[in-house]
């Protein structure tokens, strides 16, 4: 099974959509809030390249990126190779 992390936030309206996206797609994700925890903030931005917007996605610990980079992803068949290199 793949490894998804979605970093993010309480009222961020993309991170709902990379989740929905996610959801739609029978995917499950672990999902990580940086608005109420800094040292995950640092985290995220030390993985993320200090990449500050929310949401952050990672798939089997490679960065995708937000929203858009996640959809992108999906649209390119990126998204469904990296989910694939954990099988």
């Amino acid at each position: 099974m793949s490894k998804i992390e979605v970093y993010s936030t309480a009222v961020c309206p993309y991170c709902v959509a990379a989740k929905n996206l996610l959801k739609s797609k029978g995917l499950e994700w672990n999902e990580v809030r940086v608005d109420t925890d800094p040292v995950q903030r640092d985290a995220m931005l030390a993985r993320s390249g200090g990449r500050r917007t929310v949401p952050q996605i990672f798939v089997n610990d490679q960065l995708v990126g937000g929203y858009d980079d996640l959809v992108a992803a999906d649209r390119s068949g990126r998204l469904t190779q990296l989910l694939e290199a954990s099988a």
